[in-house]
């Protein structure tokens, strides 16, 4: 039955989306919402921000909070800033899904789990059971994840084909609570296209340079101007080393000119107008490990 926003028996309610990182948090975001809002790639530390995507349906708000991959490894102040934001989030949600390989429960997942506060219902999310011929081999990882911590539900999915999640919505929602929706039914997300246009090229910068990425990268925007459908853009790649800097650019300007003009389609695709994206790289020795630094990109 289709209630209308506000009305009694409507629900709305914060969901955190967590796990350790690689394990396709922002993926399952992007099909939750039905479009791409956090940016996605094979390199672990690709989401380093907490990113908001709304769902609204006849029954529910559901406003679901990325965060990014606890780390367990580097302890730079990135690092830091980054687990603080998971932290943060968890304490300030009213579920979370708690995304596992649905192949194998690692250290890593076990560090994700000991950072839920009691009583907070944990759905666990079984990512990737496409590569499960037989699903039966799903019930001895279950029975594991049952001995490991009180979890609310088990619900298995495919974010990458979309297989499960109407289960998943199903499930989340008898936990939102009572209430009118915070944002318009309309809306997909709490962020900035200036947000996104940084979070949409840095993407691009961890596709295209794959391995030799090196790992104090991020992007600032120093402009971003509309006039009509026109968005003027001016981005600065920050990267760590002088050396890193020839690894950006490329060839005469070649890998810096593919960044920019991927990043650039799919950023018209996202706002639906004409977009002008200057970028350029710039270095900041040690950013990556200054607290003043990180906080001053955006970083919680």
């Amino acid at each position: 039955m289709n209630l209308p926003a506000g009305t009694p028996g409507f629900r709305t309610g914060f969901v955190a989306i967590v796990g350790r990182p690689n394990v396709g948090k922002s993926t399952l975001m992007n099909r939750l919402i039905g479009q791409k809002i956090s940016i996605v790639s094979r390199k672990a530390q690709t989401t380093r921000h907490r990113v908001s995507g709304i769902l609204t349906n006849g029954k529910a708000q559901f406003i679901f909070v990325d965060t990014p991959g606890f780390q367990t490894g580097h302890r730079n102040a990135l690092n830091r800033a980054m687990n603080r934001s998971v932290i943060h989030t968890l304490n300030d949600v009213d579920v979370v899904l708690f995304v596992v390989d649905c192949v194998r429960f690692s250290d890593a997942d076990r560090a994700v789990r000991k950072l839920m506060p009691e009583g907070l219902p944990v759905i666990v999310v079984l990512n990737k059971i496409d590569r499960l011929s037989d699903k039966s081999r799903l019930l001895p990882l279950i029975s594991q994840l049952q001995a490991e911590g009180n979890f609310a539900e088990f619900v298995p999915i495919c974010a990458e084909s979309g297989q499960g999640l109407d289960a998943l919505l199903d499930t989340t929602e008898k936990y939102l609570p009572a209430a009118a929706p915070v944002f318009g039914t309309d809306d997909v997300t709490d962020r900035s296209e200036r947000f996104l246009a940084a979070e949409f090229l840095r993407e691009k910068v961890f596709r295209q340079l794959g391995e030799e990425l090196p790992y104090g990268i991020a992007v600032e925007i120093e402009k971003f101007e509309q006039v009509g459908d026109l968005r003027h853009i001016h981005a600065a790649i920050i990267v760590d080393k002088d050396n890193h800097k020839g690894i950006v650019i490329g060839e005469k300007g070649s890998r810096l000119k593919r960044i920019g003009s991927d990043a650039r389609r799919e950023l018209e695709t996202l706002f639906g107008g004409k977009v002008f994206l200057e970028v350029w790289v710039k270095v900041k020795s040690g950013w990556a490990d200054d607290e003043r630094a990180v906080k001053s990109l955006g970083y919680e």
